[in-house]
Formats: C-alpha cells, sequence, structure tokens
C-alpha cells in the first residue's frame, strides 16, 4: 500500500481506448497531487486523447503510444524506462500496457489484476469487473493502492483558443445565446440515436420553453446533423465545423446537452454543462455521464435493451419507441436539480 511517505516523485499515469474512458480517467489526478504535492506527474495515452490532457495544469509532460510496429513499441518502452518514475498506475491493464508497466523499472507499479497480468503489477485495483461505473472504478482503483479520494469531478481543461472559437461564434452570428445542445455523435451505429428521435426531442423542448437547439457535430455525424436540421427547421441552429475540443466550447454556452453515450457527452459532461444521456445497447450505470448533475434515459422493459451490439439487428426500437414523455420527464428533473434559468439567455 501507497501512504503520504512513500518515496514517489515521479508517476506514470498510463490510460489508453477511447476518449470518453480517458476523460473519466482525469478522476484520479487531484487526489494524486493531494496525496504527492511535489511529484510529476506524466500521462502516457493514445493519439486522439493526447490533445485533451495538454492543458491540464497538473500534468507534466503527455506522451503519446504508438503501435504501429514493434521497433516503435520497443523505443516506447526506453523511454519510459528512460524517465526513472517512481510509480506507474496502469488505468488501462491490457497486455501491452501492463508490459510497459512491467518494464519501467517503478518501484510501485500498480494495475487491476486481470488474468495473465498480474505479473506486472505489485500495487493491484478491484479484481471485479462490469459493476462499477467507469469514474467510480478509478477511484476504487486509487482507495486500494492507498491513495484517498478527496474529489470525484473529471478535470478537463478546454484551451484559450477554442474558447475563442465558440465565444467569437456566438458573437458573429444571429444565432442568439439561448440553446439547448442536441449531440447526435456517437461510436456505434447502435448507440447513435435515430435523427427523427432527436429533431422530436428538440421539437418538444421549443414547444415547452420556446427554446431553440444547437446541433454540434463532429467527423462523421454531419449528415444526422442535417438531417435533425431538417426535421426541426427554424426551431435548430446546425453548429458550425468545430475540432473535439472546441465542441465542448461550443456547448458551454449552452443550459443543457441530450446526447448519446459517446465521447462527445463524456467531454461535455465533465465540463460541467448538464447532460441527458440517451442509452440504448449501453448500460447507463457503467458508461453513463459521471457525475450527480446529470441524467440518463433509456426503454428499460425492452427485451434486447443493454444488448451492446456494436449494429442493431432489429429495428433500433430502444431508441424509436422510447417514450417522449419519459425523455421529458428527465429533462424537466435535469432542468430542476441544476436550476437552470430556461427563460433568459443565461445558462443557469
Amino acid at each position: 500500500m501507497l501512504t503520504p511517505k512513500s518515496p514517489v516523485k515521479k508517476i506514470l499515469l498510463i490510460k489508453f481506448k477511447g476518449i470518453g474512458d480517458v476523460i473519466l480517467s482525469t478522476v484520479v489526478l487531484k487526489n494524486i497531487r493531494a496525496m504527492y504535492p511535489d511529484a510529476k506527474i506524466d500521462f502516457l495515452t493514445e493519439k486522439p486523447s493526447a490533445p485533451l490532457l495538454t492543458e491540464i495544469p497538473l500534468i507534466n509532460e503527455v506522451f503519446v503510444y504508438n503501435t504501429k510496429n514493434k521497433f516503435e513499441i520497443v523505443k516506447q518502452i526506453l523511454a519510459v524506462r528512460k524517465n526513472r518514475y517512481d510509480l506507474v498506475l496502469d488505468l488501462y491493464s491490457n497486455p501491452k500496457s501492463a508490459q510497459l508497466t512491467f518494464a519501467s523499472g517503478a518501484r510501485f507499479r500498480a494495475g487491476f489484476p486481470y488474468r495473465g497480468r498480474k505479473y506486472a503489477y505489485n500495487l493491484f485495483g478491484p479484481e471485479e469487473r462490469g459493476i462499477h461505473h467507469a469514474g467510480d472504478l478509478h477511484l476504487k482503483f486509487l482507495e486500494k493502492i492507498g491513495i484517498p479520494v478527496r474529489h470525484r469531478a473529471q478535470y478537463i481543461v478546454i484551451p484559450g483558443e477554442a474558447k475563442n472559437f465558440a465565444r467569437n461564434y456566438f458573437n458573429t452570428t444571429d444565432t442568439g445565446k439561448n440553446f439547448v445542445a442536441l449531440v447526435p455523435g456517437g461510436g456505434w451505429e447502435s448507440k447513435r440515436c435515430d435523427p427523427v428521435k432527436f429533431a422530436e426531442i428538440g421539437n418538444a423542448v421549443y414547444d415547452r420553453f420556446g427554446v431553440k437547439c444547437l446541433i454540434l457535430w463532429g467527423k462523421g455525424d454531419l449528415e444526422e446533423a442535417e438531417e435533425i436540421k431538417k426535421f426541426m427547421g427554424e426551431r435548430a441552429f446546425l453548429a458550425p465545423k468545430t475540432t473535439f475540443i472546441e465542441m465542448g466550447a461550443v456547448a458551454e454556452f449552452c443550459k443543457f446537452a441530450v446526447a448519446n453515450d459517446s465521447g462527445p457527452m463524456h467531454l461535455i459532461s465533465s465540463l460541467g454543462v448538464p447532460v441527458l444521456a440517451l442509452h440504448g445497447p449501453t448500460d447507463p450505470s457503467l458508461q453513463g455521464p459521471f457525475g450527480k448533475n446529470h441524467e440518463t434515459v433509456r426503454l428499460d422493459e425492452l427485451d434486447c435493451i443493454c444488448c451492446n451490439l456494436l449494429v442493431c439487428n432489429r429495428k433500433h426500437e430502444c431508441f424509436l419507441d422510447l417514450p417522449l414523455e419519459r425523455i421529458m420527464s428527465k429533462i424537466d428533473v435535469l432542468i430542476n436539480k441544476n436550476q437552470i434559468n430556461m427563460n433568459t439567455d443565461e445558462k443557469n
């Protein structure tokens, strides 16, 4: 077990996989800093997630893991070992990250005790899988290795250029500043709520509150975003083309967001924007937005709900048959608990 007196001056965090997973892993940062206030913290991740971490002041340096060929992997292992870390936290714990952790030479090596990977670690996170939300799992990891949990919030910092981009957009267009964000993106085809349902939600929001929607979109989302706009007409605006980080900056100007289970959903919720997440093939208790300020909704009574299929083999009933009344009820809860003022240009 780690203690505040453990000789820890250099720390490496390892987290691969999707952007949403990396965002959720940032819950560990303030807790580690509280335990070791003078330690340098580096972060090893994959290329898509690296820009999200570079602005976080608690992170000293962000490294990108390159798995293109064996030579690059060996080069990465040597670079990690050269940095002489005292503590490596493998928050991913797959065979490659376990190999890196073991080869680091760190005195303290922490990871999940999954089969075939225990050799790499001398400190272990929880054994159980699939019963904790991904955010909670990272916090339980800390507790298991001796780091107290004093902070539960994710930690993402939007760079000034992205904030200026969003501010300029709202200042130089005639769209106004009184919006609810609709976010149709999603990694799996089955996780993407149908445009007709998004439009139904957006129209209901306008009918009840008189607030128009801003449709946020990223790479691969434009066709669906345009379809939502077509269904909603003048009740919605199509956001400009943005980077992933700029999308988060634009969302910060919105009252709340309605989003699929996706990287953009995790980004927006991590920035403190209240989110209603629409779930079908995935479990909101495991993959929903992290924190008490958000809500989730799904068609729990559907026999195939939470199928975890990448592509729906039926008719996407999990979204198309989701009652609008249930969705709007969740939106009411979201508005009330966040004290969102729906009658002015202010978000709260």
